[in-house]
């Protein structure tokens, strides 16, 4: 949502109380958009954010610290100079619009008190930060500078006169119906009447005006010539409302999520914040806060979290797709090499019936029909001959070429098959790339990549062997749902479900190597029957669950040559197989963690962990199994957004 007039001075009449004395102790410039003041006021301190992104301008107070540039920006420097040390008299928004005035007294350089104003202009990409002399009315300087050139109505500049942006005609809120109608009535009677409340009334924004409709009872594409005078009635009644700061009741802001979000997961990200709820966003998971302040706050700071993780995946995803792209074109020459090979073989077959027909050969023949006796219905077979060879000399450069078409492929195999294992290997850690939700997890890809020597340029092009992650060497017999390998034991899975204490115990034991800060942390979630299914979202954590955390007994689920994350069941002691329920449910997000999501019949392969090896020297992630069995199944989505939902508590 943006921050529109309406909700802007809800947040300023907040924010005001709070600031009004507040003393500036320092002024940072962490972006390049974005200024932060340190304020301190009756022994408190605060972090004043004032952001003019085309995206995301506004102002909170916030609790993040970010890293400043070693030198501070120009701009930075200016507002050191005239406001760092003095005092905030007020904090205020001209009329609705998205205008914010901090008026500033401090001392100037010739030690008398001076005021000065700082506007916080916020208006898309036009949005900027501009401190002005009150007495003067010039500019001193602006987070944004621009000439004429690029704005006809006014500069930014140091030395020009500040102009406050353009008016857009919106009439205040009213009390009147009589006078709102008239206004509503201006343009044409096919105009929707969402389209005429954003274009006609003070600090409403679009998705404001959905609101007022919504609350009307009425939909978002009516016209104004659809309209009955008792629909009019209602869509004033809930203008004045949600529009009118003076008839607004108490706020309840309130931050909204898309989908079936978890809101106790790390950094959900929000969709909208209200000030109060919408009803346009019912059935939404939702979070209340105390004041509007801290719902700006919180929203804004998880859309920058959101934003900083993305950009660090996009280059993260670069990264590996140039190493993929490189090593497709390396396999496409493998293939071709290998394919021209293919076709030298025939001529160890073409050598052999030349030595059978060496009394037909003369000098200066081109070619030689002669019947393959390899075959039953003995075919003539044409074979092209050298005129200037003997039949002897013909046929030891067949058996030449085939010598050579034969080390080709001897050689060019394995290169194609690391080339394969090396793109195997790069398909899962995009994967784990694309399934990462916070930083810690991008960060043990980013880790993973640095090891592999990907990241520096540097990478040796090191193949470790053939095995895939999850792949076995020899798979054995799958079976279908239900039904046990014919060599293992019948499955146990009437061991009854644990209560979900012990359950969490369940997913405590094991390995005891390595510290909590140290060890990667797999996610936790709990079947139907309340047992816990342990999911790595990328090959450190895979290893380490399958490797480090597993215990022998315990039973490891992976989809079937198809990259994805490690999946594992706890087990108790002389338990062989879960109930039915969980071995499903644990197929399932196996499934969804995967190359597999969204896709039909998958097949699962599923083992205990004392039948997973690593090869020596093998990537990341990668081992091979013997024995196993194998599921097939088509995961239902509501079945996953429940286990999604299910996320528990990191592992320690």
């Amino acid at each position: 949502m943006a921050l529109d007039g309406i909700t802007l001075h809800h947040l300023v009449q907040e924010l005001a109380p709070q600031l009004a004395g507040a003393r500036i102790d320092k002024i940072t410039q962490p972006e390049k958009e974005e200024i932060h003041l340190q304020l301190r006021s009756q022994g408190q301190s605060y972090r004043l954010l004032l952001n003019i992104s085309a995206t995301a301008a506004r102002l909170h107070l916030s609790q993040t610290s970010k890293k400043n540039p070693a030198s501070p920006p120009m701009f930075c420097m200016i507002l050191r100079k005239h406001i760092e040390g003095g005092k905030i008299l007020a904090l205020e928004q001209l009329g609705l619009e998205r205008i914010v005035l901090l008026t500033v007294q401090n001392y100037n350089e010739y030690g008398d008190l001076a005021t000065l104003h700082l506007y916080l202009e916020i208006m898309g990409k036009h949005s900027n930060l501009i401190l002005v002399d009150p007495q003067s009315g010039l500019i001193l300087d602006g987070l944004k500078r621009y000439s004429h050139a690029l704005s006809r109505h006014r500069e930014v500049l140091p030395g020009r006169l500040y102009l406050a942006p353009p008016s857009q005609g919106k009439a205040d809120p009213l009390a009147s119906e009589e006078e709102w109608r008239t206004i509503l009535f201006r343009d044409g009677l096919s105009e929707k009447v969402v389209d005429l409340l954003v274009r006609h009334y003070a600090g409403i924004s679009p998705e404001l005006a959905r609101e007022i409709m919504t609350r009307s009872g009425l939909a978002q594409t009516i016209t104004l010539d659809q309209c009955g005078d008792i629909d009019l009635s209602r869509i004033f009644q809930a203008y004045t409302l949600l529009a009118n700061p003076a008839h607004t009741p108490p706020l309840e802001p309130t931050l909204y999520y898309q989908g079936a979000v978890k809101l106790t997961r790390p950094n959900p990200l929000p969709t909208a914040f209200t000030l109060l709820p919408f009803q346009q966003y019912q059935g939404l998971p939702a979070q209340s806060f105390p004041t509007l302040a801290e719902a700006v706050a919180s929203f804004y700071q998880s859309k920058a979290s959101s934003n900083t993780l993305e950009a660090k995946r996009g280059s993260l995803r670069k990264i590996i797709q140039e190493q993929l792209q490189h090593l497709h074109k390396k396999k496409g020459i493998y293939e071709d090499t290998l394919a021209t090979a293919a076709k030298g073989l025939n001529y160890q077959r073409w050598g052999e019936l030349l030595t059978a027909n060496i009394y037909r050969l003369e000098l200066g023949m081109k070619e030689i029909a002669a019947e393959d006796y390899n075959e039953e219905s003995l075919p003539q077979v044409n074979i092209p001959l050298d005129p200037q060879l003997t039949g002897i000399e013909n046929s030891q450069r067949y058996y030449r070429l085939y010598n050579k078409a034969k080390a080709t492929i001897q050689k060019t195999t394995p290169l194609k098959d690391a080339v394969e294992e090396e793109i195997a290997y790069l398909n899962s850690v995009l994967l784990s790339l694309e399934q990462a939700t916070v930083p810690s997890e991008l960060d043990e890809v980013h880790k993973e990549l640095i090891e592999e020597n990907y990241l520096s340029g540097k990478h040796h092009g090191k193949h470790h062997g053939k095995p895939l992650a999850g792949e076995g060497k020899n798979p054995g017999q799958n079976k279908q749902k239900g039904k046990p390998h014919k060599n293992s034991k019948q499955g146990q899975g009437g061991k009854g479900a644990k209560d979900a204490k012990g359950a969490k115990q369940g997913a405590k034991q094991g390995s005891k190597q390595g510290s909590k800060a140290d060890s990667p942390q797999p996610k936790i979630y709990f079947s139907s029957q309340n047992r816990p299914i342990l999911v790595g979202k990328n090959n450190r954590q895979n290893d380490w669950l399958t490797l480090k955390k597993g215990r022998p007994q315990d039973l490891w689920l992976h989809t079937k040559n198809i990259p994805g994350s490690h999946v594992l069941i706890p087990l108790e002691e002389g338990e062989e197989f879960p109930d039915d329920a969980t071995l499903e449910e644990a197929a399932a997000l196996a499934i969804h963690f995967s190359q597999a999501k969204g896709s039909t019949l998958v097949p699962v392969d599923y083992t205990h962990v004392k039948n997973i090896k690593k090869p020596n020297a093998a990537k990341p992630g990668m081992v091979i199994y013997e024995k196993n069995w194998t599921l097939y199944l088509t995961p239902q989505e509501e079945i996953v957004e429940r286990l999604l939902a299910s996320e528990g508590e990191e592992m320690p």
